[in-house]
């Protein structure tokens, strides 16, 4: 996985909708499985949020954790 990925995950923010403003791993799992079924958005905003979804399906949200430590604004 690319590392830049995983840092766009705890410096950028949601840009719209109920959780506009939100730092993306935030986004509580409920709405990820959400868009899951919906369907992501194009662009980056939509493999940014597929990978937390997998992140979160797959019990790895230490990853993010960490690197939360390192890049908090």
């Amino acid at each position: 996985m690319d590392k830049k990925i995983l840092i766009d995950l705890v410096t950028k923010t949601m840009p719209y909708g109920k959780y506009k403003g939100r730092l993306l791993c935030d986004i509580p799992e409920h709405y990820l499985v959400w868009m899951h079924r919906q369907g992501f958005p194009e662009g980056k905003l939509g493999m940014w949020l597929s990978t937390l979804y997998e992140i979160r399906l797959n019990g790895l949200e230490g990853i993010l954790l960490d690197l939360r430590k390192i890049y908090k604004k």
